[in-house]
C-alpha cells in the first residue's frame, strides 16, 4: 500500500469537526451559523473554533446580514476551500481504491 495520500491529507480538513463543516457547506451555497451548529449539534464555542480556523485558513468567507430585523451570520467555502475539499476527498478516494485492490 502506498502511504503518500495518507501523507497529504490536509490536517485542517482532517479534523472531525472541521471535515463536518466542510462537507455541509460544499453541498449548499451558504448556511447560517445556526443552522451549521444545530445540523452538527456543536456548542458554540466548539462550532466558532473550527469556523475561526477555516476562516483563516481562507477556506471559508462569512457574511452578516438583516434577516427579519436580526443580526444573520452566514458562510460559504471560497475558491480555495472548494479545491482544498476536492483535494481532500481526491485523496480518500485513492486511499479507498488501494484497499480494494488485490495485495501483489
Amino acid at each position: 500500500m502506498n502511504p503518500e495520500p495518507f501523507l497529504q491529507l490536509d490536517r485542517l480538513i482532517h479534523e472531525k469537526g472541521r471535515l463536518a463543516i466542510m462537507s455541509l457547506l460544499a453541498a449548499s451555497p451558504s448556511l447560517l451559523y445556526t443552522e451549521l451548529r444545530d445540523t452538527l449539534h456543536m456548542t458554540d464555542g466548539n462550532a466558532t473554533a473550527h469556523l475561526r480556523t477555516l476562516l483563516e485558513a481562507g477556506y471559508i468567507a462569512v457574511t452578516k446580514s438583516l434577516e427579519g430585523g436580526r443580526a444573520a451570520t452566514s458562510y460559504s467555502l471560497t475558491a480555495t476551500g472548494r479545491r482544498a475539499f476536492a483535494g481532500y476527498v481526491g485523496l480518500l478516494e485513492q486511499i479507498v481504491a488501494q484497499t480494494r485492490r488485490p495485495a501483489a
